[in-house]
């Protein structure tokens, strides 16, 4: 019903005319910079094509969401999938649009996992007859797949899990089995309800011969089994399967646990296009590299990289459009009593917290292409026998996503806070981005652990260096020699950071190298423990990925084929540099100790990351405009493109609110909870519960 408050309007300025002014006094050309973003793969067109099909079904209406229970969300989630599942065949959607359109849709699918690690896993590790069988089922959904590798007791260690796959050929099956509770698979994504299909990650263990009774173990291998009977959905017998329960966000996915009791699977299940068990003598033959087991492992790390840079741009865009809007105090430094507030990004203590984020997100999206460059070549190679760059695509894709991933998640936290009170509300749109995004740093290698990974490798390369014995083996090695070469003690001269990019990107270099030379020594001369140097090992690792960022950053600006029009590069130079001098000033030390910057520069460092962000913050809005991220997605009050801020916020709150359509008896002598519910209401929300 209309009410008084209709006609109600913010105290001026309007948040339109705010950021219409922003707009206007930006030389950013948006439209070309949103090219230079995402020139492949008609993405724009996609999203512009998308949004509208999306916006004109009622399924896909966001605003009473927040307010379902979990049992609720699931059940909204699996319909939202299958319709989307449903316009793919109706518009004859390609790959590419699906995926577009599940973005849009920001609430992750149950079927996630089946589009993902399942198809890609028996597409990389399946042989040709296996591929054709599979595929096709897997394509027409027949086959519903998940990826059961993690178990309760055993996660980032996967040479650790319990679960078993035992062969038997006087059968002719292998026996799939777990021995202990811990042995349960646990977290794995689509399978608790969703999933009729999995591939299951499980010891292998083989007789010597057919007639032996003495097992040899050779390690984790994939599986592909079904799970769940196809017709009635039911788990077959001898699995216990289902969901795990509530979680921090991610609340229509199924995660799940499963328990095999001697199951038996078919000699086909294994996964065999690198390695294989003879069913007539028992011999296994390996892969040539050990590391392909982990494949489809690490195409999920290399799209998660790329993945960070969207999440941490829609929070940098609901921050940058609401602190231009909010405003709070005046300039103390007037003496206009009746000038007007200040916009809250005005003031350096807000600027300092976004505006280095800004940057990150551009940082993380030249290495997000990079990756996802790297790792297909990489495949491309692999399928040819040559796994020359298998190493380095491992280490690599192990260290940043761990770094992106801590990046992308502590931004959105970070604009949170930034946003004041009204971040802490549903209106900031930062609610299920936050709570879905906090798996991101534990899931698919936890943050800490898979660092070792990193920096592990980084020794190696470090001790063929020193070594000299052969040509290097890589471009890292290749790195780590030329650093010894030039000579690694205090004699080095500090870099001229402030006035060459070159140098500023060499200083990351040069501390890299320092920090491995130093693990080196500790660990290869001093012969200290692993375990002993996990801290310092961590650092190692994040050094190696930060100098990464910073490298493909300049390398973007520098390809000739990108053909920045030169306004627009001189603005994306100042972001690279306030990404890289934010960065160094954070960890300053190492900079030091690494003779790759002089004392005196770094005490210059505040006053010139400062200059930076004031000559950027004119252009903020219209940078994080280039992202291109619709309203629809965005569900931000905050962050609307045309700034009615406080409109949506109250409209949120005094219409859309499912709680205000009900009055409530508040009076303890009444078991009444609803006027006019009954007094037997109580009983039946106890018994409910």
């Amino acid at each position: 019903m209309p009410d008084f408050t209709d006609t109600l309007r913010p105290a001026g300025p309007g948040g339109p005319a705010i950021l219409a002014k922003e707009r206007d006094s930006s030389d950013v050309p948006v439209e070309q910079l949103a090219q230079h973003l995402f020139p492949s793969n008609d993405f724009l067109g996609r999203q512009e094509r998308i949004v509208p099909i999306l916006e004109n079904n009622k399924l896909f209406d966001k605003s009473k969401q927040q307010n379902l229970s979990r049992p609720e969300r699931y059940r909204l989630g699996l319909a939202r999938a299958k319709q989307l599942r449903r316009y793919a065949d109706q518009y004859n959607w390609e790959d590419e649009d699906l995926n577009v359109a599940q973005y849009l849709c920001d609430d992750v699918s149950p079927y996630m996992v089946h589009y993902s690690m399942f198809i890609t896993t028996v597409r990389e590790q399946g042989n040709e007859e296996q591929r054709s069988y599979w595929l096709p089922k897997i394509e027409a959904m027949e086959a519903i797949g998940c990826y059961a590798q993690t178990e309760l007791g055993h996660g980032s260690n996967v040479r650790g899990i319990e679960c078993q796959a035992r062969w038997d050929p006087a059968k002719g099956e292998f026996e799939l089995h777990s021995p202990t509770l811990t042995a349960s698979k646990w977290w794995n994504g689509t399978m608790g309800r969703t999933a009729n299909h999995a591939i299951v990650v499980a010891q292998l263990l083989v007789p010597k011969s057919a007639e032996s009774k003495d097992y040899v173990n050779h390690g984790p291998h994939p599986f592909i089994v079904q799970i769940r009977d196809t017709q009635t959905h039911k788990p077959l017998p001898r699995i216990a399967v289902g969901d795990i329960g509530p979680k921090y966000g991610y609340a229509p996915m199924d995660n799940g646990y499963m328990l095999f009791d001697h199951f038996r699977i078919p000699h086909s299940a294994m996964l065999s296009r690198y390695s294989w068990v003879d069913p007539n003598t028992c011999t296994y033959s390996k892969p040539a590299n050990p590391a392909v087991v982990y494949g489809s492992l690490t195409a999920v790390r290399a799209s998660i990289i790329m993945h960070a840079r969207l999440i941490m741009a829609r929070a940098v865009t609901v921050a940058v459009r609401y602190t231009c809007v909010r405003r709070q105090f005046q300039d103390r430094d007037s003496n206009d009593k009746r000038a007007p507030e200040m916009s809250v990004l005005d003031y350096p203590t807000v600027q300092i917290r976004i505006l280095p984020l800004l940057a990150t997100m551009f940082a993380l999206h030249y290495t997000g292409a990079a990756m996802q460059s790297l790792y297909e070549n990489t495949r491309a190679q692999i399928d040819q026998g040559d796994f020359s760059k298998l190493a380095v695509l491992h280490a690599q894709s192990s260290g940043l996503k761990s770094l992106c991933t801590e990046l992308a998640a502590n931004s959105v936290e970070t604009c949170r806070r930034a946003l004041g009170g009204h971040g802490f509300g549903g209106g900031s749109g930062l609610i299920q981005l936050n709570n879905d995004y906090l798996s991101k740093p534990t899931v698919e290698g936890d943050n800490w652990m898979i660092t070792q990974q990193t920096a592990s490798y980084l020794i190696k390369r470090m001790s063929a260096a020193v070594a000299a014995k052969t040509e290097p083996q890589d471009e890292v090695e290749a790195a780590c020699k030329e650093w010894l070469h030039q000579g690694h003690d205090k004699r080095s001269s500090p870099l001229q950071i402030f006035d060459s990019d070159e140098q500023l990107v060499e200083a990351f270099h040069r501390r890299s190298r320092y920090l491995t030379y130093q693990a080196y020594i500790e660990r290869e001369v001093k012969n200290r423990s692993w375990n002993s140097l996990l801290i310092q090992l961590r650092k190692v690792s994040h050094a190696e990925s930060q100098s990464i960022l910073v490298t493909n950053f300049h390398k973007a600006l520098q390809n000739p084929s990108s053909n920045l029009p030169p306004p627009l590069k001189a603005h994306l130079r100042k972001l690279f540099q306030l990404f890289t001098l934010y960065t160094l000033d954070s960890e300053a030390r190492d900079f030091l100790k690494a003779s790759a910057v002089s004392d005196e520069d770094l005490d210059r460092l505040p006053d010139r990351i400062q200059q930076l962000m004031a000559e950027i913050r004119p252009h903020a809005v219209n940078i994080v405009d280039a992202w291109k991220i619709p309203d629809f997605l965005l569900d931000s009050a905050l962050g609307r493109y045309d700034g009615r801020v406080y409109e949506d916020l109250f409209n949120r709150a005094h219409r859309l609110n499912p709680l205000n359509k009900v009055t409530f008896n508040p009076y303890y002598t009444s078991d009444e909870i609803e006027m006019g519910g009954g007094d037997g209401e109580l009983r039946r929300i106890v018994a409910k519960l």
